[in-house]
């Protein structure tokens, strides 16, 4: 189950199944779909002549050349590529959607091909957004789709944009899974609905359950809002958390001094060995790793420099493309990983982080509270930490006699954070509190649990800045391992009452399964290496696991994703 080989494999069908140069036209969202997983030079090598957007009427005519079409069925798209057919600018076009159509679409594009130049149409289901080969996305931004009506429930354009990028894995991992939901969220119980509605409806394409060893998950964020709040310190997290990731693309331009073609860098683990080989390694680790790649880099350029006959200039003209593309990597990381660094002593992220994953691991009011008050006190400290850190402080201690959230919040405001800022602390009480949240993940809650926390904390830890593991993390190992239990049967009940439930293996061992992860409100990184470190340890085993996500969230973008939704 690799979800970028499954994207890799439509995009090679769309530009090979047509012979001969040709034009690829996209629209809005598949021309990010097709650029996270295929680069310029590969699709050149396929004899795409050129690569444009199809809403784009400015084009030149070149009758000479085949059209290849990939869009979305939307309305914008389907409108775009009528107006294309009554005024075609190329020979031939082959169109293919990115999800299913409706019998009216194909009707439509019928009636508007009035000079005859379609000559296939095609559904191949790269509906998603692929990131790494065991993460992906639906790119639901809340300026675009807003996730949330009001309070726990959809917005039915992000509930339908959700169902027909889930069908999509699905189609393009050839799964029919049975559903599993999080029995406190209707979000979760409605997109299972809605998802295994539309494969009955739609048998012909999904086929049966029948002996069916694949699991669909579907989690509510609420259940865990602990996750997304956090500093991590791994390599793509970072990234994505200081810089800002938007389908492989890292924007530097506000970089001090950045150079003009750096102003725009590019991450994917098959076009970059070393972003592959350190994508989940920690900040500390980093630093050793990318000199090791420096030092790689110049003892081949070293070489490179000795040409002292027909046979060195011969073997340079050989690798000189691959020893550019090593060029244009260092280039990279070392620019990334200077950013990086700048900024978490810009931010001291380091003083943060240790109250985040303290507020986070360990229950320690006193210790705890004196340290946020310090911190909101810091002029050095950004806004937005502060806000976190009282996040974190309410949600672990909101059930606790005498704490101090009020305190905290008018802190806040007099140390010079904006209202709006401040009243994110509400916001997310309401949206991810004790009364909506079905697990414990402070283990806080009763008097066992707190006993559980207590040795917890007296085991110590590795490292400070990593004590927190997502829960998400804890329930996969649980599931894979078969400790289930009547916990998380009710916990995850399947969306077929009738069904059994699934059993994926014991304390003995386990059986061949695949289970897609979906999460309702947005995924993180740092959940993206539980799930890598998770199918790395059960490799001989053939467990595999693949985690998705209405969106993929840093702090910021998920507490403005909130600040804009009214829980009641």
């Amino acid at each position: 189950m690799d979800i970028v080989k499954a994207v890799q494999y439509y995009t090679n069908r769309i530009i090979t199944d047509t012979s001969s140069m040709k034009v690829l036209l996209l629209d809005r969202e598949t021309t990010p779909i097709i650029s996270l997983v295929s680069t310029q030079t590969h699709l050149l090598s396929k004899e795409v002549y050129l690569v444009d957007r199809i809403e784009n009427r400015q084009r030149d005519a070149m009758r000479h050349l085949k059209c290849v079409c990939f869009v979305r069925p939307t309305d914008a798209s389907l409108q775009a590529l009528r107006d294309e057919l009554r005024s075609p600018k190329y020979g031939d076009y082959y169109v293919y959607f990115s999800n299913m159509l409706k019998k009216s679409m194909v009707e439509m594009l019928a009636e508007n091909d009035e000079n005859e130049v379609v000559r296939e149409v095609q559904e191949f289901f790269a509906d998603f957004y692929a990131v790494t080969p065991c993460l992906f996305h639906m790119g639901l931004e809340p300026s675009t789709h807003p996730l949330f009506a009001e309070g726990h429930s959809w917005n039915p354009g992000a509930l339908g944009r959700t169902v027909q990028g889930l069908s999509a894995v699905l189609l393009a991992l050839k799964r029919r899974p049975n559903i599993r939901y999080e029995r406190n969220s209707a979000m979760a119980q409605r997109l299972g609905r809605e998802l295994d509605y539309l494969m009955d409806h739609e048998s012909s394409l999904f086929g049966s359950t029948t002996g069916n060893l694949t699991q669909l998950v579907i989690l509510d964020r609420k259940n865990d809002p602990v996750t997304p709040l956090l500093t991590h310190w791994t390599y793509h997290a970072m990234l994505h958390e200081l810089i800002g990731i938007t389908n492989g693309r890292i924007d530097l331009s506000h970089v001090p001094d950045i150079r003009p073609e750096s102003k725009e860098v590019m991450l994917a683990q098959d076009q970059d060995s070393f972003f592959k080989q350190s994508q989940f390694l920690n900040f500390g680790d980093l630093g050793v790793s990318v000199k090791e790649f420096v030092d790689s880099y110049q003892s081949q350029s070293q070489s490179h420099h000795k040409i002292e006959s027909i046979s060195d200039m011969k073997r340079f003209v050989e690798a000189y493309p691959e020893f550019r593309k090593l060029s244009g990597n260092v280039s990279k990381h070392v620019t990334l990983i200077g950013e990086l660094s700048r900024l978490v002593s810009q931010r001291h992220l380091l003083a943060v982080s240790e109250l985040e994953q303290s507020l986070a691991c360990n229950e320690q009011h006193g210790t705890d509270l004196r340290a946020l008050r310090a911190l909101i006190a810091n002029p050095k400290i950004q806004p937005e930490n502060k806000v976190r850190c009282v996040v974190l402080y309410a949600l672990r201690y909101e059930q606790t006699q005498g704490n101090a959230v009020n305190e905290l919040k008018q802190l806040l405001s007099s140390n010079g954070v904006d209202a709006d800022m401040v009243s994110i602390i509400d916001v997310m009480l309401r949206y991810g509190g004790a009364r909506e949240r079905q697990s414990d993940i402070f283990q806080n809650e009763n008097i066992f649990s707190r006993g559980k926390n207590i040795f917890k904390g007296l085991q110590g830890t590795e490292n400070v800045y990593t004590q927190h593991t997502p829960a998400l993390a804890i329930m996969l190992e649980d599931l894979v391992r078969g400790r289930q239990g009547l916990h998380w049967q009710e916990r995850l009940p399947n969306l077929d009452p009738n069904a059994r439930p699934p059993m994926l293996g014991n304390e003995n061992g386990m059986f061949n399964q695949d289970i897609v992860v979906f999460v309702v409100g947005g995924v993180t990184m740092e959940e993206e290496m539980a799930v890598a470190k998770l199918n790395a340890k059960f490799v001989t085993q053939n467990v595999r696991v693949v985690l998705g996500g209405t969106s993929i969230h840093n702090s910021r973008t998920f507490m403005s994703e909130l600040s804009t939704t009214f829980f009641p």
